[in-house]
C-alpha cells in the first residue's frame, strides 16, 4: 500500500483569541505527525490575509500548510500575487477551489469562472512548484445540475494538472466508493482522499450539511435529534459513527483522510486514536 496520507484542515479566526485557540489545536494534531495543514478562504475571498498570514506562519513551524485558494471574486493579478508570496514563503501545497460567492456578490465577480480555470492559471505561471489539491462531491456540488455535469467538471480539473483531491465530507461511504469506481471508468487516476467531518455539535453540523449537500442519513439525523442538548452523548455517538464510517474506508484502501477539524483538536486524535493508526 502507497503512504496513507493524513491532514487537518483550519479556518482563520478574527479574534486574537480565536487564533490563540487555532495554534494550539495546530500544535497538538502536529503530534500526530500530518503530512500537511490546510487554511480556508472565506466567501469570495473575506478572509485572504488572514489567511494568508496563518499560512505563512504556520508553514514555518515544522509541519507543511496549504492555502485554499479561490478565484471568485478575485482577479487574475490578485492571484498571481498571492501565488507569488506563498512561493516566497516555501509554500508547496495548494488547495484551488472556485470559491463560494457571499451573500449579494454577482456571480460574474471576478476574472476567473471556474476551478480549471485557476488550476490553469497557476500551472501556467508556477508549473509544477505546487501540489495542487482541489476539491470532489461524491453527492454531488450542490449547484451542479445533475451528476453526471458534477463528474465532468472535475474530471476537467484532473486535465487541468490536478495532483489529488479532497473530498466534501460525507457519512455514507458507499457514494464515496461510487464516486471513485466512476472516475476509474473516466480514466481519472489521481488520489481522492476522503473528507471527514467528526460530529460534535448537531444544528451546527445539520446547517452545514443542508447549505453544501452533504447527507446525513435518516438514522444518524434520528438519533442525534433524540439527545436533544446532552452534548456529551451527541460526541460519544457521533465518534463512534465516524470511527466506523473511517474504519470502513481504511478497510478499503483509501489513499488517507483529510479532517474538517472547525479548529477543534481532540474530536480527530480520538478517531485517530480509535483506528489504531497512532
Amino acid at each position: 500500500m502507497e503512504h496513507f496520507r493524513l491532514s487537518f484542515e483550519f479556518f482563520p479566526t478574527k479574534t486574537e483569541e480565536g487564533t490563540k485557540k487555532l495554534y494550539a489545536t495546530r500544535d497538538k494534531l502536529a503530534e500526530l505527525k500530518p503530512d500537511f495543514f490546510s487554511v480556508t478562504f472565506g466567501a469570495g475571498g473575506s478572509t485572504r490575509d488572514h489567511t494568508m498570514d496563518v499560512v505563512t506562519k504556520m508553514n514555518g513551524m515544522g509541519v507543511g500548510t496549504a492555502p485554499h485558494l479561490s478565484c471568485i471574486g478575485q482577479s487574475k493579478d490578485e492571484i498571481k500575487q498571492l501565488l507569488s508570496t506563498y512561493a516566497d514563503n516555501k509554500v508547496e501545497r495548494i488547495v484551488a477551489l472556485r470559491g463560494d460567492l457571499p451573500s449579494g456578490m454577482a456571480v460574474s465577480s471576478g476574472e476567473l469562472k471556474y476551478a480549471n480555470e485557476l488550476v490553469e492559471l497557476i500551472k501556467q505561471e508556477h508549473g509544477d512548484q505546487f501540489h495542487l489539491e482541489v476539491a470532489a462531491y461524491p453527492e454531488m456540488h450542490p449547484q451542479a445540475p445533475n451528476f453526471e455535469a458534477d463528474l465532468e467538471n472535475f474530471k476537467r480539473k484532473v486535465e487541468a494538472g490536478a495532483d489529488s483531491a479532497i473530498t466534501q465530507y460525507f457519512f455514507n461511504p458507499d457514494s464515496y466508493f461510487y464516486y471513485v469506481d466512476r472516475c476509474m471508468e473516466m480514466g481519472i487516476e489521481i488520489p481522492i482522499v476522503p473528507g471527514i467531518m467528526p460530529i460534535t455539535n448537531y444544528s451546527k453540523l445539520a446547517r452545514f450539511s443542508d447549505a453544501c449537500g452533504a447527507e446525513i442519513p435518516r438514522w444518524i439525523r434520528k438519533q442525534l435529534e433524540a439527545y436533544g442538548d446532552d452534548v456529551e452523548s451527541i460526541q460519544k455517538f457521533g465518534e463512534e459513527v465516524v470511527t466506523q464510517m473511517c474504519e470502513d474506508l481504511v478497510e478499503n484502501d483509501v489513499p488517507g483522510l483529510h479532517f474538517y477539524t472547525l479548529n477543534q483538536a481532540d474530536p480527530c486524535i480520538n478517531i485517530w486514536k480509535n483506528l489504531g493508526l497512532w
